[in-house]
């Protein structure tokens, strides 16, 4: 929405708000502000200890549990096994995709 300059508000038949209005004036201040708030939460998420991730309801990786939070390299590996699990454990023709192309 900043960067682009697009204000969706009149598009939705409301005034645009003074914030997105002082946003849309101020856009390397409003994307340096956004982006520091998204670190200070994400810090605040990551220091309470829990961090878990779950894949169709079954636990992948508990940072309780193993202490640390998972490298990219690592948690794709252990997508990937999950995955491969699921779909019967090969790993030829059948498997439903890299996950690294997705990403």
């Amino acid at each position: 929405m900043v960067l682009a300059s697009f204000n969706p508000f009149p598009f939705l038949g409301q005034d645009t708000p003074s914030w997105a209005t002082w946003m849309l004036e101020n856009k390397i201040y409003a994307c340096m502000m956004t982006f520091f708030l998204c670190n200070a939460v994400e810090t605040q998420l990551i220091s309470t200890g829990a961090f878990e991730i779950h894949l169709n309801d079954m636990p992948v990786w508990s940072k309780l549990e193993a202490g640390r939070i998972p490298q990219p390299g690592e948690l794709f590996q252990i997508i990937e096994n999950h995955m491969n699990m699921k779909i019967g454990g090969g790993g030829g023709a059948e498997r439903i995709g890299d996950f690294h192309d997705e990403l």
